[in-house]
């Protein structure tokens, strides 16, 4: 994997490090690549039967296709007959064996063309390599230099990578006339892509009007797919030695761009099988898109930093067909067409971004407690609707505390869709689900009735909770307390949301009125939304008891809030909803105070007519199938 921050690189010149690296710092640079080659094998495994399918070609073999090809300085000395002879080959071979030993120049240019090399400036040569070799899997060399940015690259045009392979101590120039075919190749692959542009809000002040100067005021992309050139700086360019004999019509197209072919056409004495030069992968895998320079008319240099090694077959044939994939699909966005169904790429971008940024021991970490959070958050959901179905009275219950749950789960919702390029959509679903469990608790609690409106009422109609039943005492109290502590909070939270709001549109950027309104909510949701827990605690003081609190759900609740903190640096989300991951823990701690002072056997029933363990026994009592007593024939 390469190193996607590279130290800065001369202004000018060549620096070049090379050699083999082995010891202890070879055993541990071994292991961490295996462990993030195994994290990507198996997401690999889906994502490239869902982002590029089979796309095979038939093969249209023909006698003698599957004949063994001879080694290329074996093949036959005279033309093959026109009538066998086919123009693409069927079976292709490697050219060059194994352990060969090769020279290799690139020459950065902006055309596609390129004159004797005798011809070329020298300073455009940005790599020149001896006696490297193909096969060598512990031959690593890194070259760090820069280039002079051509005009045309400047005005959106490419900048192409001349490459020139040769065996050691061959000419390599294809003016020249000792040149030769079967000693040497040449081809291009470009170093910028053309990517859509990025997105870029436009915010503004919404009062006290905005200054040009403003920072927070940008301009807004023009609608429509817009192409611009982007530039990395990091290259991992691999030789496949163990590519081996291969099916040339069956070969995916996200491999055969790789592949170039012996360039005078000679085939084995069946006229179908061919010979290609060695494979040369230009890895823009690790590549990310927030490390990239948007290339331009002020770009007048970049920095190039190039690892040359050889790499294996399978990894090659991972990376370069995920790769080309994403690929497709950001260029079927850019073209205006529909967003795939696994995405525009942002989110796979992030977990490569986790893999490069994150310590191996915290990726095998969070790889772990992963599962673990998928699995409490199953478990917490059932545990939360099972003690909410088997439910009988509404004690110790604050409604006022649900329905602003509710409230703030749909605040933080819109403001996650407001924010949705800079949020994972496993977060927008999570906060989904939020809702829906929230507004179903409340139809637990309370009938919702749509009543028609008083005199006066501006609305024909309007929504009332009812109590679905007489209250009995301790209910009484539970809602006597409910607004003793609401009271209180409206005292503290109106004041503070008010002061944040003056702050917010006097100081702040924001997109629209829309946007400042739900800024403005979730900044208080997150800011302060930990006291909308309080009154839960409260009505627990005041009934001495916690014995009606969902204990499980709860339990899983606070242990994902721990998981949570994990994540919070890891996994891309806005800042504040990274900073209200840390409030739940203050509610957490209270929580084991109150369940270490008021004690509750959960093996009995409790003093609200709840039967902790034995709802579940009962439950499975009445699901019991019946059994008929053993005197039953005897009596009939």
């Amino acid at each position: 994997m390469p190193e996607q921050n590279a130290a800065p690189a001369p202004e000018s010149g060549m620096s070049v490090s090379r050699g083999r690296k082995n010891g202890r710092e070879a055993k541990l640079r071994a292991i961490k690549s295996g462990a993030q080659a195994v994290i990507i094998f198996f997401i690999a495994q889906y994502a490239v039967g869902h982002f590029l399918g089979t796309n095979k070609i038939a093969s249209t073999a023909g006698p003698g296709a599957d004949s063994p090809i001879p080694a290329y300085d074996a093949r036959p000395d005279g033309a093959v007959g026109a009538a066998s002879y086919s123009a693409v080959p069927q079976m292709i071979a490697p050219i060059w064996p194994m352990n060969s030993t090769l020279d290799f120049n690139i020459y950065v240019s902006p055309s596609l063309a390129m004159p004797a090399l005798s011809k070329v400036d020298p300073e455009t040569r940005v790599l020149e390599e001896k006696a490297f070799t193909l096969g060598d899997f512990n031959e690593k060399r890194e070259i760090h230099t820069s280039f002079a940015v051509p005009t045309e690259a400047q005005n959106g045009g490419n900048i192409w990578a001349h490459f020139y392979v040769a065996l050691q101590g061959y000419q390599m120039d294809p003016a020249a006339s000792d040149y030769d075919v079967a000693k040497a190749y040449h081809f291009y692959r470009p170093l910028n892509q053309m990517l859509p542009k990025k997105k870029v809000k436009k915010t503004k002040k919404l009062l006290g009007g905005s200054d040009a100067s403003d920072p927070g005021e940008v301009e807004e992309v023009p609608k429509g797919p817009t192409l611009a050139s982007y530039y990395h700086p990091n290259f991992t360019m691999s030789f496949i030695p163990d590519a081996g004999t291969q099916s040339l019509p069956q070969m995916h197209m996200a491999l055969r761009q790789y592949v170039v072919l012996e360039a005078t056409g000679a085939r084995d004495a069946s006229g179908q099988n061919g010979w290609y030069y060695p494979i040369l992968f230009v890895n823009t895998f690790w590549q990310l898109r927030s490390h990239m320079t948007e290339l331009n008319s002020t770009v007048t240099r970049l920095p190039l930093h190039i690892t040359l090694n050889n790499m294996q077959n399978w990894k090659y044939s991972l990376f370069a067909s995920i790769d080309d994939g994403m690929k497709r699909n950001q260029q079927q966005i850019a073209n205006g067409g529909p967003v795939p169904a696994a995405g525009d790429g942002s989110e796979f971008e992030e977990f490569k971004k986790i893999l490069l940024d994150t310590n191996i021991y915290l990726l095998s970490t969070t790889a772990v407690v992963s599962v673990l959070h998928m699995i409490f958050e199953m478990l917490a959901f059932k545990s939360d609707i099972s003690h909410w179905r088997h439910k009988k009275d509404n004690v110790g219950i604050s409604v006022r505390t649900i329905l602003a749950n509710l409230f703030m789960q749909i605040i933080i919702f819109l403001y996650l869709l407001d924010n949705n390029e800079n949020t994972s959509w496993m977060i927008m679903f999570g906060q989904g689900m939020g809702i829906l469990l929230e507004a179903w608790k409340i139809t637990k609690t309370v009938d919702v009735r749509v009543r028609p409106a008083p005199q006066g009422s501006w609305l024909p109609y309007h929504v009332t909770f009812e109590d679905k039943h007489k209250l009995s005492e301790t209910e009484q109290k539970t809602k006597e307390y409910d607004e003793i502590a609401f009271r209180y909070l409206y005292l503290v939270a109106i004041p503070l949301l008010g002061a944040y709001a003056v702050y917010s549109v006097l100081y702040d950027t924001h997109k629209s009125w829309y946007s400042f309104v739900i800024t403005t909510l979730v900044g208080s949701v997150y800011a302060y939304g930990f006291l909308m827990m309080v009154p839960s605690l409260y009505i627990n003081y005041r009934l001495k008891s916690v014995a009606h609190m969902p204990a499980k759900a709860m339990t899983y609740k606070f242990l994902n809030t721990f998981i949570d903190d994990l994540f919070a640096f890891t996994i891309k989300m806005p800042t504040l909803h990274r900073l209200a991951t840390l409030r739940d823990d203050v509610i957490f701690f209270v929580y084991l105070y109150q369940s270490w002072a008021y004690k509750v056997d959960y093996t009995r029933v409790n003093e609200f007519g709840q039967g902790g363990d034995d709802e579940e026994l009962e439950e499975k009592v009445a699901n019991k199938p019946l059994a008929a007593s053993a005197d039953a024939d005897a009596k009939g």
